[in-house]
């Protein structure tokens, strides 16, 4: 699984980090499939896998164009940090913030976030959103500083990654 070794690959190189959990968000598997996958690092262990959603712009059951400009609803790829909660607009939310610039480091000012959406997951405006029900378990385990990736089979996203290239 490629996406899964790039993950671990950053989440290797990323030192920022201050907790062992690993978030994967494979969009090269369809919006119907579960493709939101966290494993905790140090016991080897999947804790959850679920559906997401991608942004609206992205694609339809597939997300297959990615953006980190605002306004553009669409979802970036790479490599982020978790960091603090906040009850927002909707619901209890996890700040984002991308560490890979011109790919996903303007993620906190388009308020791209994880969060709860109700029904079946559709298309966000950006945000990787979660059934409710699963959203504040999740939240509470990968906020405050764990690594996220949101992979896609994307040559131009490889060919950039300042994280994935590093010596």
């Amino acid at each position: 699984m490629i996406a899964f070794r790039q993950a671990v690959a950053g989440y290797n190189r990323i030192k920022e980090k201050s907790k062992p959990i690993l978030t994967l968000i494979d969009f090269s598997k369809p919006s119907t499939e579960k493709r939101f996958f966290v494993f905790d690092m140090e016991k080897k262990k999947l804790l959850y896998s679920s559906v997401v959603a991608h942004g609206r712009n992205s694609g339809e059951n597939y997300a297959t164009s990615f953006s980190n400009q605002y306004g553009s609803y669409k979802s970036s790829l790479g490599f982020y940090l978790t960091e603090n909660t906040y009850q927002g607009g909707n619901g209890y939310s996890l700040i984002l913030n991308g560490l890979e610039k011109g790919i996903n480091d303007k993620a906190k000012a388009r308020s791209i976030v994880v969060h709860g959406a109700p029904g079946r997951l559709g298309r966000s405006l950006g945000c990787p959103a979660l059934p409710t029900k699963l959203a504040r378990p999740i939240i509470n385990t990968i906020k405050d500083g764990s690594v996220m990736f949101i992979y896609a089979n994307n040559p131009h996203y490889l060919a950039q990654s300042n994280i994935l290239h590093k010596n």
